[in-house]
């Protein structure tokens, strides 16, 4: 996997972004109506129609979309012939914009096509401008889709979807309530501690990873604690990006496998899905990636350096748990209103992601799955 986009980076980064739009005639701005009235987007798409003579925004992204609505936004586009598709937003945004990239070009493959496994070849020149730091999704060949029919996700994977530049500008994230940005950065962390640790792992997508946690373990909970702090939401973002491209070169396992249920069944946001489940799924893990829980434990600012590998694995799980708790995000089903009556389903789905469980560095049964699950409802415990 190459990742050869071009980073922009930095605050105020958009604020002349003309030497990007030189013979573009015609540009496609995907966003969401909240993010649409930020300033810095504002003076983004004023720019776009000052040196681009067809601009047109989509602003109807919903959160975690489905291909009913990417159907929708491509049945309500007034054109696919575009120069240029801008993403700017959370995960959802730039899935989709990643997904229009490929499908506004000619010849482009079907929506249907690609959900049934058809791979683009091509793609209109993209721009992916994140305002959350937690998806990385303008640094992965991934656009994940919920499939309502199913209760659950998919996964559309091809690196032609990855973008042509990417603008890492923190003054876009500042306005992203605590609740969102705790649970986006711990999506993040999900990446970059599930990517060190997959059986897939190498050693371009552990040198993205180690950076990335270095960082995240460095600046989020200041980023979420002081919103305006542009430092550590560039930190952020960065931590985030490197979770992308460490995803690119090797890929998320049981957090995410599990994960996906919750979101197809509850429409759990990605994010606290990911939290409920970090700290049950890396207890489970670690006892067969010690030497890396070990190596990542040593990124903390207060690392206890003096340690055994053994117990600094056990150390980062309890840093996980720990972290949730101060970050006020759910850590159990149960908090939120949901029983276990849904656990044989749940355990069902999560084994049928075997894109991600193939990931997993131990071997995973049904019964390890559902013992996981179980954890997450307190007072049913066996």
């Amino acid at each position: 996997m190459n990742i050869n986009s071009t980073v922009i980076s930095g605050y105020q980064a958009l604020n002349d972004i003309s030497y990007l739009l030189k013979e573009k005639a015609s540009a496609l701005l995907v966003t969401d109506k909240n993010i649409e009235t930020i300033p810095a987007v504002q003076t983004l798409i004023a720019q776009l129609k000052q040196h681009i003579a067809s601009v047109s925004v989509i602003n109807s992204v919903p959160p975690e979309p489905s291909q009913h609505d990417v159907a929708a936004i491509l049945a309500a586009l007034p054109t696919r012939d575009v120069d240029l598709v801008i993403g700017v937003g959370g995960g959802s945004v730039l899935d989709v914009a990643k997904l229009l990239s490929v499908l506004c070009v000619d010849h482009a493959p079907s929506l249907e096509a690609l959900l049934a496994g058809e791979k683009p070849v091509t793609r209109t020149t993209s721009l992916l401008i994140p305002t959350t730091a937690g998806t990385g999704s303008e640094a992965t060949p991934n656009a994940i889709l919920a499939i309502p029919e199913r209760e659950t996700k998919v996964g559309i994977i091809s690196p032609v979807m990855l973008p042509d530049f990417v603008a890492l500008v923190p003054e876009l994230t500042t306005s992203m309530p605590a609740h969102i940005a705790s649970s986006t950065g711990i999506d993040a962390l999900c990446h970059l501690i599930e990517c060190f640790t997959a059986t897939v792992s190498n050693p371009v997508s552990d040198n993205y990873a180690l950076i990335g946690m270095k960082k995240l373990f460095a600046s989020l909970e200041t980023a979420v604690a002081e919103p305006h702090n542009l430092q550590a939401r560039l930190d952020m973002l960065w931590a985030s990006y490197y979770g992308g491209a460490a995803i690119a070169h090797a890929g998320t396992h049981l957090v995410h496998a599990m994960s996906y249920p919750l979101g197809g069944k509850y429409h759990l946001p990605h994010g606290v899905a990911n939290a409920i489940l970090l700290a049950p799924c890396m207890t489970f893990v670690r006892p067969s990636a010690v030497s890396k829980f070990a190596q990542a434990y040593d990124l903390l600012p207060d690392a206890d350096l003096a340690l055994d590998d053994e117990a600094k694995s056990h150390a980062l799980v309890a840093y996980f748990t720990a972290l949730v708790k101060r970050l006020r995000l759910p850590a159990s089903l149960e908090e939120l209103g949901i029983g276990p009556d849904h656990l044989p389903y749940l355990v069902e789905a999560a084994l049928d992601v075997q894109r991600l469980m193939k990931n997993v560095p131990a071997a995973v049964s049904a019964n390890d799955v559902r013992d996981v699950y179980l954890t997450l409802f307190p007072s049913h415990q066996e």
